[in-house]
């Protein structure tokens, strides 16, 4: 499994995984620009700042599960349209 250093925050961290490089060095810079978000006004303790780093990444998540699912729903009442034009 191929390893990535990538740098968040100034601290270096070693990341294995099956992604490319290149993704995990992308996903390092969006987490990187998450925190430098929330770590506006810098007084924020690095625990805080990580704690509400992935409150905000998993509402990204929460967000984008919703959307998926109302897109895959509307796509199945669309075939379901369409296979009774076939039908009748």
């Amino acid at each position: 499994m191929p390893s990535v250093e990538v740098s968040i925050l100034g601290q270096k961290y070693t990341i294995k995984g099956d992604a490319s490089e290149k993704h995990i060095e992308e996903l390092a810079r969006y987490i990187e620009g998450k925190l430098k978000d929330i770590c506006t006004p810098p007084n924020v303790s690095p625990v805080k700042a990580l704690i509400l780093t992935a409150f905000s990444l998993a509402e990204e998540i929460y967000r984008l599960k919703a959307e998926q699912e109302a897109i895959a729903n509307e796509m199945e009442e669309k075939t379901a349209i369409l296979d009774g034009l076939f039908e009748g």
